[in-house]
């Protein structure tokens, strides 16, 4: 594997703790600035607005510039953002400065996953591009856990500062090892926008959006669920942090392995059992141990619907998976802005920390009836032999591993 996939690795190592590590600094930021929690909360539904809009804005700029130089430009918004937020002085710089970090995730892992792939031999490219978001899987384990505890410590500025520092050295990374890639030719912006006609493809993204949006319903107010409700120290929602990290990383492997086995079973057991554990947590809130297991297993249930429901939009869309994919991941980050602005709404109500979990429970139950109905409406057009948008009969589809 080339020295590159490292630069890349570390920039998405910097991306994945900067948009993770909020959660366990809330109660920093809104004492700091005094504003609510439920405001606070705006940061995280601030950042995932801005990959949302990113994603989709930022490819396609990207198919007229050479990657090498898209990859360097992102690492700048990305390093912009998050000095903007660590020197904010009022709490609206701080929300200008996440969605300007916000708005380089999508387009960074979408064209990154492209340029990983491009680095190496044929047989060699989904491992680059797992070697590539492992820097983003890693962030869960570490970058977010330490984050949170210097935040903690020396305060959530410096927190954002040493992000900002990763940033500069992904970006030297990606100028010091990175070759010159051609800008791609032959990519016309109608084409990547015809895969949005295919049903399979809304409804794959929906799922998305609802799915991982049930993961961070929860996650988002950890930090006051589990100081308030489950008698944590303040201390403690580090390590909390690195257990919710932990099941991401085992959930990302194992949903990675049978989602080339068996994808829509795959996405039915992590969507329903996802939606179980989060009701649960309503309970297990209460008690540290059974808070604890519960944080790690939304994080592997939560984690285990990303491979299948990635790959489930990259073969729906394989005549034009650029855009489909980049704009995927900003599903995911709407899911997010739209869980954490509702978990917000139900506290705000005075329904209590754990309210969130209710409406991530909702979420993920709502994902999973829409995994039967397309798995329902693949079926049907299977039978039919339905022509999808790359003009290929559905049965004849060849899926695209990434």
């Amino acid at each position: 594997m080339p020295l590159a996939l490292l630069a890349l690795a570390i920039g998405a190592f910097g991306i994945g703790t900067t948009e993770f590590v909020i959660m366990g600094l809330l109660p920093e930021v809104a004492s700091d600035f005094g504003v609510s929690i439920p405001t606070a909360g705006l940061l995280v539904t601030g950042y995932a607005l801005g990959v949302v809009i990113g994603a989709p804005l930022m490819t396609v700029l990207g198919t007229k510039v050479p990657r090498k130089r898209m990859l360097m430009l992102l690492m700048g918004l990305f390093i912009a953002g998050n000095l903007l937020s660590a020197v904010a002085p009022v709490f609206a710089v701080m929300l200008i400065g996440r969605v300007v970090a916000s708005l380089a995730h999508g387009a960074f892992f979408g064209i990154g996953s492209v340029v990983a792939a491009e680095l190496v031999a044929p047989h060699k490219k989904a491992g680059a591009i797992a070697m590539m978001f492992t820097g983003l899987t890693i962030a869960n384990v570490i970058g977010v856990p330490l984050g949170t505890f210097i935040g903690q410590s020396a305060g959530w500025r410096v927190t954002f500062g040493i992000v900002a520092a990763l940033g500069v050295v992904g970006l030297a990374g990606i100028a010091k090892l990175v070759p010159e890639l051609p800008r791609p030719e032959g990519v016309h912006l109608r084409h990547e926008l015809a895969a949005f006609k295919n049903a399979q493809v809304l409804l794959a993204m929906a799922m998305t959006v609802l799915g991982f949006g049930g993961v961070f319903a929860a996650i988002t107010y950890i930090a006051p669920m589990m100081t308030h409700i489950a008698g944590f120290a303040d201390g403690s929602v580090t390590w909390l942090l690195v257990l919710f990290g932990l099941g991401m990383v085992a959930g990302n492997l194992i949903g990675g392995k049978f989602a080339d086995r068996a994808l829509m079973p795959m996405l039915y057991v992590s969507l329903g059992a996802l939606a179980v554990v989060l009701a649960l947590f309503t309970l297990t809130a209460h008690n540290k141990i059974a808070a604890a297991v519960t944080i790690a297993l939304i994080g592997a249930l939560g984690f285990a619907t990303v491979p299948p429901l990635q790959k489930r939009v990259l073969d729906q869309a394989h005549g034009a998976p650029t855009l489909a994919s980049a704009v995927n991941i900003g599903a995911f980050n709407l899911g997010n802005a739209l869980s954490a602005w509702l978990g917000g709404l139900v506290i705000a109500a005075g329904f209590g920390y754990t309210s969130p979990n209710w409406v991530g429970a909702a979420l993920a139950a709502a994902a999973l009836v829409l995994a039967f109905l397309s798995a329902a409406l693949e079926r049907r057009d299977g039978a039919h032999g339905t022509v999808t948008v790359s003009g290929a009969p559905a049965e004849q589809r060849t899926p695209v591993h990434h």
